[in-house]
This record gives C-alpha cells, structure tokens and sequence, in this order.
C-alpha cells in the first residue's frame, strides 16, 4: 500500500579514512611477520633459544616501564611542590611505548622497542610528532576538535586565568536560556 509520500534520502555515508580502512590490514600482515620470524629463529637455533629472547624482552620492558613511571612520577611530584606545572614529558612516553613494544612477544616489535629507546631517536621522533600535531591543530576548520584545542590555549602571559562566558549565536535562538553559576576554582 503507497501513501504517496516520497522514500526518504538520506545523507550519504562518509567515506572512511585510509587509516580505518588499512590499520586491520597492517596488524593482521604486522602478527603473520612476528609468528613467520619466530618460526625461521626457532628453525635456525631452537625453540628454547626463542623463549630465552622473548622472556628477556619481557623483562627489559617491564624494567624500562618501572624506570620511566617512576622518573615520570618523580618529575610530576617536584613540579606540584615547586606549585607549578611540569616541564615537558622528557621522553618518558617514548620510553614506556618502548618498553611496552619490548613486552609484546615478537621480534620486530623488540627491534622497534630497542630503537625508541635511543635518544637521539626519541628527540626526532618526538619533534617531527610534535610539528604534525601542530600542523593538524592550524588545519583544523572552526568548531572542530583542533579548533577548541587551539582556544584552550590562549592564556594571559602571567599564567592567571580569566573567567568568562560562552555566548553562542544560534539561528532561531530568541528563546532565554536559564541563567548558570559562575565558573570557579
């Protein structure tokens, strides 16, 4: 039976990031090459040989782990007794993201770990993140993510903060909203 009235259109669906379509992908090709190179070494030596190397990895990242949780928390400890903020993270990101990738049994993501151990790579590599971020923070349109990031930040230049209050323009909104409490510490 037809009411006449027309079928609905709806929007079209997105289109999905490369990076949504392909990171299954890369992790399915990422696990199948850890499990063939554990195969090929425990062919070459033994197997005991390959659980030797994966236990010493577990145990290198768990120390690395403690050791940068710790530095992360002696340097957060300081910074709230001085009564400011702490200072950049030093590299103890990179330190636990190496010492976890140490963790995860495999070869590759041992070699990975043992690389974001060394500083001169973490220094790069935490530069060239830091210009990315940056630069997607400056693309990002007005009334994104990026955008109240970006206005997150402005502050005065003797760290006080001002109060104030978001008035939003909106198309049809005649209407008086309840008034709030003001914002306070």
């Amino acid at each position: 039976m037809t009411t006449g009235a027309p079928t609905p259109t709806y929007p079209a669906r997105p289109r999905r990031s490369r990076l949504r379509t392909f990171l299954p992908l890369g992790v399915a090709a990422w696990l199948v090459l850890e499990i063939w190179l554990l195969t090929v070494v425990a062919g070459a030596s033994s197997g005991f040989t390959v659980f030797l190397l994966l236990l010493a990895g577990f145990v290198c990242g768990a120390a690395v782990i403690k050791k940068a949780g710790r530095r992360a928390f002696q340097n957060l400890n300081e910074a709230l007794q001085r009564g400011g903020t702490p200072q950049s993270g030093g590299g103890n990101g990179l330190l636990m993201l190496g010492g976890l990738l140490l963790m995860i049994p495999g070869l590759i993501s041992d070699a990975v770990g043992l690389l974001l151990l060394i500083p001169p790579v973490q220094k790069a590599l935490s530069r060239f993140t830091e210009r990315a971020l940056d630069r997607k923070l400056r693309e990002a349109g007005p009334g994104s993510f990026g955008d109240a990031f970006q206005q997150v930040r402005i502050h005065r230049p003797d760290g006080k903060v001002v109060q104030g209050e978001v008035i939003r323009d909106e198309p049809g909104g005649d209407t008086p909203q309840t008034p709030r409490p003001p914002l306070t510490r």
